[in-house]
């Protein structure tokens, strides 16, 4: 941890110093100095725009979560189910965020509710596709007992499956908190564009608008700190769960 913040500042450090020596002009690139002055000139604005980005992830990823598990869990249970919904699930993945977030803003209609469908089609899968492999990856062994005792399948996906599959289900989750921020990023850029003041990522294209650039990566700088601060705590979560499954 240490050695990690000892990098961090002196990687600011270096920056700083490679802005100031070269006579970098803060419309290009601007110091670490420059951003943190950029932040405390409008830094009420700036976490407001934060909690707003953060509530639609935080929709998201539960959103996704549900879907995905119980999504999954049908699968398991259900081999028509698995048949019905697998290719769906897989257009999902693969059908690009940004080319369908317009269409959903218009269907939708309302903006926070709109945000959350696009950041939720984007959270989705990590937790749907960890879930699932967990389900799969049950112990043969175990799948036989539950047999002999002639439990029947929805019971053994509950009571066995299910559990098997929960270090799965947090190592999806973890991965689906960072793009569930992500998603919720990408659906702001396009309801910034049509005029809805919301999240950072409005704040980020305001201020490329007006070529306030310290002020766009003051924004940036704010969304990774969010960012990592999701990853650690679902990492948190994840690791003691997982130390009392031991």
């Amino acid at each position: 941890m240490r050695q990690a913040a000892l990098s961090f500042a002196l990687s600011l450090a270096l920056w700083q110093g490679l802005v100031w020596g070269l006579g970098v002009p803060a419309y290009l690139l601007p110091g670490p100095v420059a951003i943190v002055r950029a932040f405390a000139a409008d830094w009420a604005g700036m976490l407001r725009a934060l909690l707003a980005t953060l509530s639609v992830a935080g929709a998201a990823l539960l959103l996704a979560t549900l879907l995905g598990v119980v999504l999954a869990v049908a699968m398991a249970a259900s081999r028509w189910a698995e048949a019905a919904l697998r290719p769906w699930t897989v257009i999902l993945q693969v059908t690009p965020v940004v080319a369908i977030a317009p269409l959903i803003v218009v269907w939708v209609g309302d903006p926070f509710a709109a945000m959350t469908v696009c950041a939720t089609v984007v959270a989705f899968f990590p937790v749907f596709s960890s879930t699932a492999a967990g389900l799969a990856a049950t112990p043969p062994e175990w799948l036989e007992l539950f047999r002999l005792q002639g439990a029947r399948r929805w019971q053994e996906v509950l009571w066995l499956r299910l559990p098997a599959a929960l270090p799965y289900f947090l190592s999806g989750l973890r991965i689906s908190g960072g793009l569930a921020l992500v998603g919720a990023v990408v659906a702001e850029f396009v309801t910034g564009a049509g005029g809805v003041a919301s999240g950072l990522a409005f704040r980020i294209l305001e201020a490329g608008y007006r070529l306030q650039i310290p002020r766009m990566f003051a924004a940036l700088a704010l969304l990774a700190v969010a960012g990592l601060a999701v990853n650690a705590a679902l990492g948190a979560v994840e690791r003691r769960i997982t130390a009392k499954l031991v």
